[in-house]
């Protein structure tokens, strides 16, 4: 929803009707992941995708019925459904989409809740998408931490949680309930993952019945780019693109400038390790923070990574040199006190071998092993490659 966010809210600002089909759970080789979006607006206009192209003809024709109807429906789209092959869906993959009506009336809360995301305030929105009573489907929670993503990744839970739905009714239908999809939507929130859960009829953890699915709108995961260098505007501004906060942080006056770093979201003048350490006794540090350590020098690189590989919340933290030079840094964070097992989470030299030779290029490699390792991919050619193609894109589903 967060790509389409701004066209849906200029259409429910201006009082309008909008059909929104969402993907809500993906199997085997599907395109997009869960969460993606797609807009059926009052002048027929389409706005972004749920399945790459494959799927967007009948979405659209649905969310069409769905605004005429007002009743929301779960459709799932595969290689075993006749229909799917006629809307082109030959990826090999499967796609549930849900479809529904939005409006003022339908959604008050949207409004309170784009406030959220447009402000970085973790917000979490539950929808039933599936149940035996037709009367739960739609309804919606709204999940609010009271003081957001802490340091050890987790979420504090509000004193009295901030839970609302469409309608006249506060609850998704019981408390059961209630507790049970709010428990799980801040376990999301933490991880910045959308998932949908499956619950007994009433909430019951062990039960089926009932599938609930969980927007998560987290912050943006943070890239923290240490050394000012050439290198570290290519890296700031595929980071950009990639959708992380972007923090570039050297000691160096004269060469850490915004001007220099027009991507980067903030231009920080400190010692690195300083910088990351009081970063993190702040709480801005979470399970999905990547460090890049560009500096090339080891008054800076080894006091960092230091700090950097004993922080055991960091998803990522890769290093740039040479083999001489990662040797060289290896004795020294050694002499240092690290651990072997600390040593083994440095991604040295940094990137993909990718044969890269400027900037952009070195660039798109770091990108690629981040996203590997994020994702469990290879990093070898998917001709060269068995089973599927997509991943698991949904880990915490």
């Amino acid at each position: 929803m967060r790509d389409v966010l701004p066209e849906l809210m200029a259409w429910w600002d201006a009082g309008e009707t909008v059909g929104v089909g969402t993907v809500v759970a993906t199997f085997q080789s599907a395109p997009r992941p869960a969460g993606a979006s797609m807009l059926v607006g009052p002048d027929d206009t389409a706005v972004g995708s749920v399945s790459g192209g494959c799927v967007e003809g009948a979405v659209y024709e649905l969310a069409q019925s769905v605004v005429a109807s007002g009743e929301p429906v779960l459709q799932r789209y595969g290689v075993s459904d006749d229909d799917a092959f006629a809307v082109g869906l030959t990826c090999g993959g499967i796609l549930d989409v849900y479809v529904e009506k939005v409006s003022k009336d339908t959604f008050p809360e949207l409004g309170e809740i784009a406030a959220d995301i447009e402000a970085g305030r973790p917000v979490a929105l539950a929808t039933v998408i599936e149940h035996p009573d037709p009367a739960w489907v739609g309804r919606r929670l709204v999940v609010r931490p009271s003081e957001g993503i802490v340091p050890d990744g987790s979420v504090v839970e509000p004193a009295v949680p901030q839970a609302r739905t469409s309608g006249t009714t506060a609850t998704l239908g019981s408390r059961r309930a209630d507790d049970a999809v709010r428990d799980d939507a801040m376990g999301l929130l933490a991880a910045g993952h959308n998932a949908t859960l499956t619950y007994g009829p009433d909430g019951e953890r062990r039960g089926e019945g009932m599938r609930v699915f969980v927007w998560a709108f987290a912050p943006k995961p943070r890239l923290l780019v240490f050394g000012a260098i050439d290198f570290a505007a290519a890296v700031a501004r595929v980071g950009a693109f990639l959708g992380y906060h972007v923090t570039v942080c050297d000691a160096r006056p004269v060469f850490a400038t915004a001007s220099r770093f027009p991507e980067a979201d903030e231009v920080v003048v400190d010692w690195p390790h300083r910088y990351l350490t009081a970063e993190h006794e702040a709480g801005r540090i979470d399970p999905r923070t990547v460090v890049t350590v560009l500096t090339h020098d080891p008054k800076f690189d080894v006091p960092l990574l230091e700090v950097a590989l004993r922080l055991p919340e960091v998803a990522y933290v890769g290093a740039m040199g040479s083999r001489r030079t990662h040797d060289d840094r290896l004795a020294r964070l050694r002499e240092a006190g690290l651990a072997d097992e600390e040593l083994a989470r440095l991604s040295s030299p940094i990137g993909l071998d990718l044969g890269a030779r400027t900037p952009e290029e070195t660039a798109i490699s770091i990108a690629a092993e981040i996203i590997a390792g994020r994702w469990g991919g290879s990093g070898r050619r998917l001709g060269a490659t068995d089973g599927r193609i997509h991943g698991d894109t949904n880990p915490l589903g």
